[in-house]
């Protein structure tokens, strides 16, 4: 008894208090940065100065948004007044990822903030080119799981299927910067794909990713997905994209159509930042989830982007208000000139201490290690157990508080 009590004096005294996250005046954890109010006059203000005799039925084509990417220094330049850094980055012919944004994504943008959130995670700088120790251009090892050119069989039960090496919007730290914005259509081994996929009955899930597989047709998407869902075995389909929030104009009523014949369909949003979730983007989400989308968030943890616990918060609550459940929150993957983009693991489990118990469970990811080397992904949790002894096991909450729970002791059988 004597050796139980110490045991928990001990583990009370070495507890750690966890980081709070910080209040606002009325006493409510984070809010938007931006509300959608603020970013949907941000977008009229862009659209008044850069596009003033685009209709409001052009703005909304995404054929016009794709066709009016920026994709050069000197385009950009239009917009936004280039940093010495960011100019630099232009100027190196040997950077492995291409450059491309939207008109839509390219509004959410404040010009007189060279710090925004949004410009740091879309826009070059030098520091991409220097690359630092363990870095890697495939750092997950998927070439070596990549039987075909378009599939990625890691998973017993699951494949990754790569349909297209094109983005509307290229994010900087992007895990596939070897692969994607290069010429060759990954279109050209579907078949392929889809023949390995129904000679392996093990295989029940199908996660369609690229590149963003939303920028395909209708009509490719609609032949893809039926070809997936005619294989018995397969039990549902995931789709990846970061559309609804680069070219939310692509969620048409035609693509909807297409998504409401397959079931059951998922879809993992790639979600940044609050200010990503102007009033287009919440209304292309909801409409998603109106035609039985399932929809889940994949955020990447990025050091002066979103890794503070106000962002993080207000960002998971957005998407819950428009039914997007936060699925995983990713440590930034060590991919070739992303060292400025990384957070420590230590600063990802003090954020995360912050979720836990702060707001609704549903708000709260899974935070993961993509293991480099192709070994999966890896939860990654804050120091919740914190002692065992032949009694119990002692566990901290939210609040910083130790509880112990009563083990029970095996017992042989006979």
């Amino acid at each position: 008894m004597a050796q139980h009590q110490a045991m928990e004096r001990a583990v009370v005294d070495d507890a750690e208090p966890p980081l709070l996250p910080v209040m606002d005046a009325n006493g409510r954890p984070g809010c938007p940065p931006n509300p959608p109010s603020a970013l949907d006059g941000r977008i009229e203000t862009f659209r008044r100065t850069h596009y003033p005799d685009t209709s409001d039925a052009v703005w909304e084509n995404w054929h016009f948004q794709l066709s009016h990417r920026i994709t050069t220094a000197e385009e950009l330049s239009r917009f936004l007044t280039l940093s010495e850094a960011e100019s630099a980055a232009f100027e190196r012919a040997d950077a492995l990822l291409s450059f491309a944004i939207t008109p839509h994504y390219l509004s959410l943008i404040d010009p007189n903030d060279r710090d925004n959130a949004l410009r740091k995670s879309v826009v070059p700088t030098i520091a991409e080119t220097i690359r630092s120790a363990d870095e890697s251009d495939d750092p997950l090892g998927e070439g070596e799981d990549s039987l075909l050119r378009c599939l990625v069989h890691r998973y017993p039960d699951r494949v990754l299927f790569l349909t297209t090496n094109f983005c509307s919007t290229y994010c900087r730290y992007c895990t596939r910067s070897r692969m994607v914005g290069h010429s060759e259509a990954l279109s050209f081994h579907w078949q392929k794909g889809l023949d390995y996929i129904a000679s392996h009955p093990e295989i029940r899930d199908v996660v369609v990713s690229g590149g963003d597989p939303l920028t395909l047709s209708d009509e490719v998407l609609d032949s893809l997905l039926a070809s997936l869902f005619a294989i018995s075995h397969v039990e549902m389909v995931r789709i990846g994209t970061k559309v609804p929030m680069v070219m939310p104009q692509r969620i048409t009523e035609g693509l909807l159509q297409v998504l409401r014949r397959y079931k059951p369909l998922y879809m993992s949003v790639h979600a940044t930042h609050p200010d990503e979730l102007s009033s287009r983007s919440v209304k292309a989400l909801n409409d998603l989830a109106d035609s039985g989308v399932v929809l889940g968030s994949q955020t990447v943890l990025l050091k002066g982007i979103n890794d503070s616990p106000e962002t993080l918060r207000s960002l998971f609550h957005s998407l819950l208000k428009v039914r997007v459940k936060p699925y995983y929150l990713y440590q930034c993957d060590p991919i070739s000139g992303s060292e400025h983009f990384r957070t420590t693991v230590d600063k990802g489990k003090a954020l995360m201490a912050t979720l836990r118990g702060f707001t609704s469970g549903y708000a709260v990811p899974q935070y993961v290690i993509d293991t480099p080397g192709g070994g999966g992904k890896v939860p990654i949790l804050p120091a919740y157990e914190v002692g065992q002894d032949d009694h119990a096991l002692y566990l901290r909450n939210w609040e910083g508080n130790i509880y112990r729970y009563p083990t029970l002791r095996e017992v042989a059988s006979c």
